[in-house]
């Protein structure tokens, strides 16, 4: 358990110019007391690299809140990466005095937390966790600002359309390896349903799904390979991410490129680190960090003066707004019961944040509907923005060279 205590005294001149904009910076009346967040992530299991990932987002948010005015005490909880886990794990969190419960990264896991929270009348601010049925309960308890399985669906249909008329290459043929979880089979739902309206340039050839936890993808590629298709798609999660690279290594099966389209995996440092070169000019099309906004930048220092061997990435922007838009709710509530933590949230309206899209707030069904998205592609070791052009660092490669060429 960790617990910030508020300082009322820090850097002025540029520092404090950033703080008034984004709306923190501390006020002249009583301190306020710490906002108990508790924290639900798979810290253990299949998913714990993920979920580790996320906790350091939560911590440097805690203390960045803390300057602000804002005390935060974070309530630490592991899913183990199991749904059934995460349901117990939230109880305690309610009974152990948590005012906001935040995660679990994982739908599954986040669906089971979000029935406890909406039970218990105790607010959940989703940081990641993307099946669509989790915000159409008619939950009342209930916020998430990561997008949806569909909203994921739609920016990448768009931005891999965008991808192939920057590149001047348009693949006719596609296969789909995709995982069979929660979140896996609501994406294919969508994924289904919006291609043929999407007027993209291919056909998918053939759809091959696997659990996320097989330590062998050795079948699966060779019938990949086998549909000799030019565009290889991919939802994946990261460990049988970097197992079906290493395969197609493998097999020598070498597409024009390897895009997944709004998964996890591709842009995790253990991705790049554990494939090396393999990882190079493999695509991800995910919600992302704005590299030209100022609170970006102020949050990446942040993050890597505490962590400066880890990877700055989605967990960590999504998991340092969950804390935000929990923080944000509590000081214009100055109150952290339920009901006056709701009314807030339902009223949120940051302009200033991290990831790349419109101000954060919420419909009536507790979404986000404005979190928008960015083609990444591993270059130099790193997850760059390629496209939108008015967030690009680079510019994107497109067909990729083949594995032999990398390096």
């Amino acid at each position: 358990m960790t617990r910030l205590i508020n300082r009322r005294d820090f850097t002025v001149g540029a520092a404090a110019g950033v703080l008034a904009a984004t709306g923190y910076a501390p006020r002249a009346r009583a301190q306020l007391a710490p906002l108990k967040i508790g924290v639900l992530l798979p810290r253990s299991g299949i998913q714990a690299l993920i979920g580790q990932g996320c906790q350091r987002g939560f911590e440097v948010a805690a203390k960045m809140m803390a300057a602000r005015g804002v005390p935060v005490e974070l309530l630490n909880a592991d899913t183990e990466s199991k749904p059934e886990v995460a349901r117990t794990q939230t109880e305690r969190l309610v009974r152990d005095g948590a005012h906001v419960v935040c995660g679990a990264f994982d739908s599954g896991q986040t669906a089971a937390a979000a029935q406890v929270c909406e039970q218990h009348g105790v607010p959940m601010v989703i940081n990641i966790g993307a099946d669509p049925a989790i915000t159409e309960q008619g939950y009342k308890f209930v916020f998430r600002n990561f997008p949806t399985s569909i909203m994921l669906g739609t920016g990448s249909l768009k931005w891999m359309g965008e991808l192939f008329t920057a590149t001047h290459t348009a693949p006719k043929t596609a296969v789909l390896m995709i995982i069979n979880d929660t979140f896996g089979q609501g994406y294919q739902k969508g994924l289904n349903a919006l291609l043929p309206k999407a007027g993209l340039p291919f056909k998918i050839v053939e759809t091959i799904s696997y659990d996320p936890q097989t330590r062998d993808l050795s079948v699966e590629v060779a019938k990949a390979k086998a549909a000799k298709a030019e565009l290889h798609l991919a939802v994946t999660r990261l460990n049988d991410g970097i197992l079906m690279i290493r395969e197609m290594v493998k097999q020598r099966y070498a597409p024009m490129g390897v895009i997944s389209p709004g998964a996890p995996g591709f842009y995790e440092r253990q991705f790049i680190t554990v494939l090396g070169k393999y990882a190079e000019y493999n695509f991800s099309i995910n919600a992302w960090m704005d590299p030209k906004q100022p609170l970006t930048k102020e949050l990446e220092t942040a993050f890597y003066k505490q962590f400066p061997d880890q990877s700055f990435d989605l967990d960590i922007g999504f998991s340092f707004e969950a804390v935000m838009i929990a923080a944000d709710a509590y000081k214009r509530a100055g109150s952290s019961k339920p009901d006056a933590l709701v009314e807030a949230l339902r009223a949120t309206d940051l302009k200033e944040r991290v990831m790349i899209g419109g101000p954060i707030h919420f419909d009536a069904k507790g979404q986000n509907p404005d979190t928008s998205m960015a083609v990444l592609q591993i270059r130099n070791a790193k997850p760059t923005v390629v496209l939108p052009a008015a967030n690009a660092e680079l510019a994107p490669i497109f067909p990729v060279p083949g594995w032999s060429q990398r390096s």
